[in-house]
């Protein structure tokens, strides 16, 4: 009977990623208290809130009662730092200085929400602004657990292999940006639409994916890259269409129709410098226009990042930086390790960006390559792929072996297959341009002692890591080392980010 099959080894592990995502975000917030309880914040500003601006014009406005327990709502308003501030003050009072449109408006959204609706009866008992922490807390943690389930359900379908699949997922639940995954950041949201945009773009599932990559972007600004995804599928099937199948009809379809996904994907992004645009710069004498105002392009974003937070290409480049370079280190040599190790194995594929496959290479990762995989109606127009419709994946036994010089950056995989798999798959190579993109990003233009957060969502990173863990000769090693950068981070992070003291 049903009630009596055993879950499948795939059901399992997901069970256990729920778990392990739980366990992990229950870790963190223990870590937390205890910090705040034995350690003495660096800034003990965290609790100051002055009175929203709008609030504050309008004389009529009454103060608000004060709550049941005081205590209660102070102790949670004190985790409220770095630019947890922000987001709480944006959902508070909305957009009421010009560096707050650093911080894009998903979060603070999702915290409005929460603190009218399922929270509010709490507003009574701790305060306003400690309901608006305690939400902020909740769509975090939750929005992590659910990234973690969607990071195995996309491992599964680009490795074919569940046990790597489950070991790069729990990597994931315990990444060493972890603290900032259950803080009031945009991280836990922004590694749930974009890796879950991932997983139904893997899925055919176009048109979801499309408006998950849409609410990343809406996240956090680096999520526009995620466009990047249907760029490279998309020159690939016009590529198809156009030299192989000699249609140039359909290959225009295929053109228009990628590069109208690109643009809906940039269009939250897009509309929010429009909306930051409105309010500052219309309807203001040309003395007071701010500097962007008058640009040929008025970007807010990269204005804000310039002016108030030093950000720009090798501006971080100074010798007192050093100790944020080898803070950033472990991740940045991790992320350009798994790039070179990638594209030295797939050379020919690397170089010529996926257009020298075999038909079975194809096939493996038709999602990606193939056009015929893209259903047609009677009339030749491309359909959307139904979500359920997901590509059967064949279970191939791997053997490893280390190179004859013994190089350990050399990981050989062979496979009974012809068309490598696992981490040589050429469904990875748009993941790993799309790293060393952000690698890129993260070294030349950024903070660098950001990087370790910022790539924190990066899939290859944790099945590069997967595959050294198990690695023939030195993978016990490198699985210790991997594991303690982990748990190090994880304690350091919410040892000094909650705090206040300057972590990443």
């Amino acid at each position: 009977m049903a009630g009596n099959m055993k879950p499948t080894a795939k059901e399992t592990h997901e069970t256990l990623i729920i778990k392990s995502a739980i366990f992990s975000r229950l870790l963190l917030l223990t870590l937390i208290v205890l910090w705040r309880s034995l350690v003495s914040p660096y800034d003990t500003s965290a609790s100051i809130n002055p009175t929203c601006l709008a609030t504050a014009r309008n004389r009529s406005s009454s103060p608000p009662h004060p709550p049941l327990f005081p205590s209660l709502g102070s102790a949670i308003e004190n985790g409220v730092v770095w630019d947890s501030v922000y987001f709480v003050r944006i959902a508070q009072c909305g957009y009421e200085y010009e560096q707050t449109y650093a911080f894009l408006p998903l979060l603070p959204i999702c915290i409005s929400i929460l603190s009218r609706t399922v929270f509010a009866p709490l507003i009574p008992v701790i305060g306003y602004r400690a309901v608006l922490a305690l939400a902020g807390y909740f769509v975090n943690n939750v929005a992590f657990v659910l990234a973690a389930v969607y990071f195995y359900r996309l491992s599964v379908n680009i490795l074919e292999d569940p046990e790597t699949a489950f070991r790069a997922s729990v990597l994931f639940c315990f990444n060493p940006a972890s603290i900032f995954y259950s803080s009031i950041y945009s991280e836990s949201l922004y590694a749930l639409f974009s890796i879950g945009g991932m997983y139904h773009l893997i899925s055919g599932a176009n048109n979801t994916a499309v408006l998950w990559f849409a609410l990343s972007g809406l996240a956090r600004s680096n999520g526009v890259l995620n466009a990047g995804y249907f760029c490279f599928q998309t020159m690939h099937w016009a590529y198809e269409a156009l030299f192989l199948k000699k249609r140039v009809s359909l290959a225009m379809q295929v053109l228009i129709t990628g590069a109208f996904r690109c643009l809906c994907i940039c269009i939250p992004f897009v509309a929010f410098q429009a909306y930051g645009y409105y309010n500052i710069c219309l309807g203001r004498c040309l003395d007071e226009l701010r500097p962007w105002c008058r640009a040929r392009i008025p970007l807010l974003y990269n204005f804000i990042q310039s002016h108030y937070w030093g950000v720009g290409f090798l501006r971080y480049f100074q010798l007192k930086q050093l100790p944020n370079f080898l803070l950033a280190s472990p991740i940045l040599s991790l992320s350009v390790w798994s790039i070179v190790h990638y594209v030295k194995s797939r050379t020919e594929l690397s170089l010529s960006l996926g257009f020298q496959l075999s038909s079975e290479e194809k096939n493996s990762a038709a999602w990606l390559y193939s056009l015929e995989t893209v259903p047609k109606s009677k009339d030749g127009h491309i359909l959307e792929k139904p979500s359920s419709v997901v590509l059967e994946k064949h279970d191939l036994r791997q053997r490893k072996q280390t190179s004859k010089a013994g190089d350990p950056a050399e990981l050989h995989v062979e496979y009974e297959s012809p068309a490598k798999s696992g981490y040589l798959s050429p469904s990875i190579l748009p993941f790993v341009i799309h790293l060393g993109i952000m690698v890129a990003t993260a070294f030349f233009v950024m903070h660098v002692q950001v990087a370790t957060r910022f790539l924190s969502s990066s899939p290859p990173l944790y099945w590069f890591a997967s595959y050294l863990m198990v690695s023939p000769g030195m993978g016990k090693r490198r699985g210790y080392m991997i594991w303690t950068y982990c748990a190090a981070y994880i304690l350091l992070g919410s040892l000094l980010f909650s705090n206040f003291y300057p972590f990443t």
